[in-house]
């Protein structure tokens, strides 16, 4: 059985030090070790560390380089970074050797396909090739897991929809005719903020305009009705969120709970638990954090950040509702982004405040920060926070300070969409089709492209920045010899906006409000390995350690994981 545990750790090796990394116990590793030491067996080479220094070879160091890299090339990844070295330092060298690396990602992406996208002299190939591997053995076995709606369902809710006045299959249409609704309700959102005239509005915006009015009226009774907000509710200052030993107070949402149409279950590799209950409305932002995907913090159109302990028993995973002294929600507005550094929780809201919060004090408030608009989007460095605004600004701020506000960037004519930082650039889009990148040692900004759909989602990573747009296409940006160059517009099947994007050296993944969630290879064009379907539309993800996050418009949350006797 795939050992995804062991594949993790070789990951982290492959990074540190691609010639070494911890072993594999596993059934794959074992075979690799009877595969390289029946081949490249003998006396000499059993008895001495370094076969290269004998003067008398056989089996597998008798050929030429060439064909040993190509052998290799078809071991797996974990094989060649963790048990070669172990044989010889000859063998060793075959992990250092790029050919070898090259050839194996030919083999699983093709010759037509080009990878990297950015063809750049640094490239961790080790790295890059052993997520590869993962992803491919993870989620080919989820792709053949068709997610299908139970009979029973649909037909009762199509029976409903013929109730309703809707022409019968109308529950069942096609994501395309989808979209309009899903479409038109977030930019109500925003229209509104700038006063402009709202779009006819759905049956589930006026669920939520109940919702709301009932927690403006009366939250202490909402809360409790929902179960889980009472005062008691409140963290304990003395816990750390970070890691977490504990069940919180998880013992007070065992109430069951509305839940959803599950799909078939996943294969052996991976499993799926859904966070219940937690949130009332739908929840815009997810967030893995603490590194090591134990931990996962959801932010919601009830005005409430949630965080999960995802080590614990499904029933008991509710950790805590982070909270201020005195008030009954996180924030007064929805909870539209999420950012972390360290211990520290960064949270953005509509009523136009970043709050701090310390996961290792229990999820104590460490400060309010008041901005001039609604926060879009976040981002947090060791130095600086970042934050997007609907009033068309970057704001960034010093948490430390007393006076927190460092500067703000104007770059952009419509509201900030997107954001991502590093200690060299700041990368932003808007809604005025721009994607701006700000050189923070220049103090200027260094490029600038104005595009046919505005982003919405991005990732940035190794000085590649991925993009997806309004339309449903993904878009790679890159800096090519001192210049950053639109290097491709991607199609990678999604009809409606791409919600969320996280790419990384050897994966990427997507999500759009068109129902799905995607699983690619990042070659030029990806592959993808997996099409997720969901019965709602998806508001956005999060990827950290194998695990990966999924929040969506039926207030629930998705988390796809090892299965634990792999975690």
């Amino acid at each position: 059985m795939y050992n995804a545990a062991a594949s993790a750790s070789a990951m982290d090796n492959a990074r540190i030090n691609k010639g070494a990394a911890t072993g594999n116990d596993g059934e794959q590793s074992g075979q690799c070790h009877d595969f390289v030491y029946r081949e490249a067996s003998s006396a000499e080479l059993q008895s001495l560390p370094n076969a290269a220094a004998c003067p008398e070879v056989s089996g597998l160091l008798s050929l030429p380089w060439e064909m040993v890299t190509h052998i290799a090339s078809h071991l797996p990844a974990h094989c060649v970074i963790s048990v070669l070295p172990k044989v010889c330092n000859a063998l060793s060298n075959v992990g250092k050797d790029k050919t070898t690396w090259q050839l194996r990602a030919r083999r699983l992406i093709g010759t037509e396909a080009s990878f990297p996208v950015r063809p750049r002299e640094d490239f961790d190939w080790p790295f890059a090739c052993l997520e590869m591997e993962t992803l491919i053995t993870c989620w080919t076995k989820v792709a053949q897991v068709v997610t299908k709606e139970p009979r029973a369902d649909a037909d009762s809710r199509d029976r409903r929809d013929l109730q309703n006045g809707q022409p019968d299959g109308a529950a069942l249409r096609e994501p395309e005719q989808m979209v309009a609704y899903d479409d038109d309700d977030d930019e109500g959102v925003f229209l509104e903020q700038m006063g402009a005239q709202l779009p006819p509005v759905v049956h589930e915006a006026r669920l939520r305009e109940v919702l709301e009015g009932r927690l403006a009226d009366n939250p202490q009774a909402m809360i409790k009705e929902d179960g889980d907000g009472s005062l008691s509710d409140r963290p304990d200052h003395g816990q750390d969120l970070l890691h977490p030993g504990f069940q919180g107070n998880a013992g007070l949402v065992e109430k069951e709970r509305r839940q959803p149409p599950r799909s078939v279950s996943p294969p052996p590799a991976l499993e799926c638990v859904t966070l219940l209950s937690g949130h009332i409305a739908q929840v815009d932002t997810v967030l893995l954090i603490g590194g090591q995907g134990a931990v996962c913090a959801t932010g919601s159109r009830d005005r409430d950040v949630k965080l999960w302990n995802l080590q614990a028993d499904s029933s008991h995973m509710l950790m805590h509702t982070l909270r201020g002294q005195g008030h009954f929600n996180t924030h007064q507005g929805w909870v539209w982004s999420l950012a972390s550094q360290g211990p520290l929780l960064a949270s953005g809201g509509f009523d136009s405040t970043v709050k701090l919060w310390d996961l290792r004090a229990g999820g104590a408030e460490r400060g309010v920060i008041r901005t001039e608009a609604a926060v879009t989007c976040l981002s947090y460095l060791p130095d600086v926070l970042l934050a997007g605004t609907l009033n068309e600004k970057i704001q960034m701020y010093d948490p430390r300070a007393g006076v927190p506000l460092v500067r703000t960037l104007r770059h952009h004519s419509y509201a900030v969409f997107c954001l991502a930082a590093d200690d060299k650039y700041i990368i932003s889009a808007s809604r005025d089709r721009s994607l701006v990148v700000h050189d923070r040692r220049a103090d200027k900004s260094v490029y600038k492209v104005r595009l046919r759909s505005y982003l919405y989602s991005m990732s940035y990573t190794d000085g590649e920045i991925w993009g997806g747009d309004m339309g449903g296409m993904l878009h790679c940006f890159s800096m090519q010899q001192g210049v950053w160059k639109h290097l491709a517009h991607l199609d990678v099947g999604h009809t409606a906006k791409v919600t969320g994007i996280h790419k990384s050296p050897g994966s990427l993944y997507t999500c759009s409000s068109d129902f799905t969630v995607k699983v690619h290879i990042p070659c030029g064009p990806p592959k993808t390995i997996c099409t997720l379907r969901h019965q709602e539309g998806v508001c956005g993800l999060s990827v950290e350690a194998g695990v990966l996050a999924v929040a969506s418009r039926d207030m629930c949350v998705d988390i796809w994981r090892p299965k634990k006797n792999d975690f």
